[in-house]
Order: C-alpha cells, then sequence, then structure tokens
C-alpha cells in the first residue's frame, strides 16, 4: 500500500477521514446555535476528557458548523501566564470585523467598536490593535474600569447586540481551557451570565481536562447552570471499529476478521492511539485484507512511536520527585489513587508529598476526580511508566531539589 494514500491522521487536533462515535456532541452544537439564532437562551458548552479523546477535533468541528451556518467563530488554545485580556481583546476585535466590515457598521457595531476600543486602551496601553476599526474613539465608562470581569461582559454584550443587529451570531472556542487562571475564568463565566440574560446570539464552546466542571463551580456558583459538560471519552467497539476500518475502506483496503478488533483492544478504544496504529499499520502491511499477523508485527512500532513521543514528552517536562511520584501511582494501576496510597509506595509521609502532587496537576498531568484522589490525564500512561523507569520507593535515592522541599 503506497504511503502517500495513508488515511490514518494521528496528528494533535487532525480531524480524521471517519468522525466516529460523536453524533451527540455534534447535534447537540447544532441546537445550541438554532435555539440562540431564534432568540432562546441556551448552555454554552465544555467538552472535558483525557488527552487523546478529540475534543481538539470536535471543537475544529464545531467552529466547520458554525461558519456553515452563517456565525462568526473566534478560536484560541489558553496556555497558561499568557495576556487573556489582551487576547480576549485581540479575539472580540476579530469576531467584530468578521459580523461586519467597518463600512457597514450600523449603530449597535459602531457601539461595539468604541467599547472594544475603550477595553483595550485599559488592557494595552500603547492600544495598537487599531486596525479595522475605523477610527473609532473609546466610549468612556464602558469596558475602561480595568476589573476584568466587567470589563468583559461590557464587551460581550455590545458584541452579541452588534451580532443580533447584522443577523448572525459569535461561537468563542477555547482549547485547554483548564489553563485560565481563577479570576479569567471568572470574567469569561460572568460575561457569558450576561448575554444569557439577555438572549444575545454569543456562545463558548470550551473544551480541557476532566477537572474543569470544578475548577468552572469555584469560580462561579452558578457555572452549572450556564454550561454542559460533556465527557468525551474512549469510543464504544463499534464506533472504534469504524473508526479504525473506515478509512482503509475509502481507499479498498479491508481486514480480515479479527484484526481490526485487535487494534480496538490495544488503544482501549482511544481515538489518537486507534489513528497512530492505522498510520503504522499502513506503512508496515504489504496488502489486502490486513490480517491479524500484520497488526501483531506492527504493535512493537506502535507502542515505540508513543513511547517515544505522545508519552515521553510529558514525563521530560516532571522534575526527578515528580516522575517518581507519577511512577508511584503506576504501580497502584490506572485508577485514580489515594494520595496516602501513593505516599505509602515511596515510603513518604502524604503531607510531605503535596506540593509535588499540586505541581503535576498544574502541568496537566494528573487531575482531580474526588477529594483525596488523583489520576493520570494520559490513557494508558501507568503501564508506560512501569515498563520505562523503575520505582526508588526509599525516600533517601531520590534527589530532591530545592524547589520540592
Amino acid at each position: 500500500m503506497r504511503p502517500e494514500d495513508n488515511p490514518y491522521t494521528p496528528n494533535a487536533g487532525a480531524r480524521p477521514p471517519v468522525l466516529a462515535g460523536r453524533v451527540d456532541e455534534v447535534r447537540a452544537f447544532a441546537v445550541l446555535l438554532e435555539r440562540l439564532r431564534r432568540g432562546h437562551s441556551e448552555q454554552s458548552m465544555i467538552m472535558t476528557g483525557l488527552r487523546g479523546v478529540g475534543k481538539t477535533v470536535l471543537l475544529t468541528t464545531f467552529e466547520e458548523q458554525a461558519r456553515s451556518a452563517g456565525w462568526v467563530t473566534a478560536e484560541a488554545e489558553i496556555t497558561k501566564h499568557a495576556d487573556f485580556a489582551g487576547r480576549m481583546a485581540t479575539l472580540a476585535r476579530r469576531a467584530l470585523l468578521q459580523v461586519a466590515p467597518a463600512a457597514k457598521w450600523r449603530e449597535r457595531a459602531r457601539h461595539a467598536a468604541g467599547v472594544l476600543r475603550s477595553f483595550q486602551v485599559t488592557v494595552t496601553p500603547q492600544g495598537e490593535l487599531t486596525a479595522g476599526l475605523g477610527g473609532v474613539e473609546p466610549l468612556e465608562g464602558l469596558g475602561d474600569t480595568g476589573q476584568l470581569n466587567d470589563d468583559l461582559t461590557d464587551v460581550f454584550v455590545s458584541l452579541g447586540e452588534a451580532a443580533r443587529d447584522h443577523d448572525t451570531g459569535v461561537v468563542f472556542l477555547f482549547d485547554e481551557v483548564q489553563f485560565l487562571a481563577l479570576r479569567e475564568l471568572e470574567a469569561l463565566i460572568a460575561a457569558l451570565h450576561k448575554t444569557v440574560q439577555r438572549s444575545l446570539p454569543i456562545t463558548l464552546v470550551g473544551a480541557g481536562l476532566p477537572q474543569l466542571p470544578e475548577l468552572a463551580g469555584e469560580a462561579k456558583s452558578y457555572a452549572e447552570r450556564l454550561f454542559k459538560f460533556p465527557a468525551v471519552g474512549s469510543l464504544p467497539q463499534e464506533d472504534a471499529l469504524r473508526a479504525v476500518m473506515g478509512p482503509a475502506e475509502g481507499l479498498d483496503v479491508t481486514f480480515e476478521p479479527g484484526a481490526a478488533e485487535q487494534i480496538v483492544e490495544y488503544a482501549d478504544g482511544y481515538p489518537y492511539f486507534l489513528q497512530e496504529y492505522g498510520f503504522i499499520l499502513w506503512t508496515t502491511a504489504s496488502e489486502s485484507p490486513i490480517q491479524g499477523d500484520d497488526v501483531e508485527r506492527a504493535r512493537e512500532l506502535v507502542e515505540a512511536k508513543l513511547d517515544g513521543s505522545f508519552f515521553k514528552v510529558r514525563a521530560d517536562r516532571t522534575t526527578e520527585l515528580e516522575l517518581q511520584y507519577l511512577r508511584a501511582m503506576a504501580e497502584l494501576g490506572p485508577a485514580p489513587q489515594q494520595a496516602k496510597d501513593v505516599a505509602q509506595v515511596l515510603a513518604r509521609r502524604s503531607e510531605s508529598l503535596g506540593p509535588t502532587r499540586a505541581r503535576l496537576i498544574d502541568k496537566g498531568l494528573l487531575y482531580t476526580p474526588g477529594y483525596g484522589l488523583a489520576a493520570f490525564t494520559v490513557p494508558q500512561f501507568d503501564a508506560y511508566l512501569r515498563r520505562t523507569y523503575a520505582l526508588q520507593p526509599s525516600p533517601t535515592s531520590t534527589k530532591v531539589s530545592q524547589q520540592e522541599l
């Protein structure tokens, strides 16, 4: 089989040829847009799930849906310690200019431009983001308090009013939402809440790790009424088989009975692993139909690829003590683990490892599914750690940096 024909897409956020098992999410987003278009209120959506389940792919799909339906979109990947207010000013400016070019602005759009200019001057003192805003002067009293909660609310409301006046709506699509600081998430939720109260056609669809419902609840107590939090997980067997077999069948390549099932079993139905396995299998199998022996021969290459990239880049971000904490968790298995049990494996006091655990959560390698529990954000990470790193339970066997003391 020719490598240039390889239909599998094991790239970050790349949409696979067959988007299997995500019908409910796609339908829910279509309903969200239609209800807002009709002037009804509807909850925004934040998808949660582990790494590699296809959250970013769904965001890309939603962006295409929204544009096809005549909506304006503004996309961003959230990063820690970035200038969130400045980024929001840039996204709001982009959205406003998509709602209508300055030459075609109506009163509401010109008002929104004034609010946005006030916000820009407040969060970026140089006010350099003026291109395309038609020389509009800042509008005093709106978007200029220096309080992100109030100013972002002013921007969202004015942008939503302009969009409605121009018979469109605005969708913000944010990836890695868990990296927002608490005050930033609080401001975003407050701004959306006001647009809901005024039935404006503006919404947020986000994606991030499983702790997001808890983080949103900490930011604003009404967040659970403002958002839906659909959990995106591994694919059921039937959908996983379709994700494996569908792309190949589109090129007249088939699988012998049981061969595709071997891939699904190894990957536990996780979409990224399915794509990685399919991609490598395409390069190693000699002909159609693909047989079980072909799948078996490719497995070592698949595991080496995952170990050398998907897993390793995450392990490389840890200190020695953090890595040993992860390795101790892996010794206990893939399920969520109590902090005291991890400490026992390391022969350490649980309290002494609290900062280590907190840093791993901050780095996005662990999340907290319940009180006192921590779980891996990466599927099969426990197996990788067990086969790659030795466990060092003695407290004197690990060199501890000053930061970890």
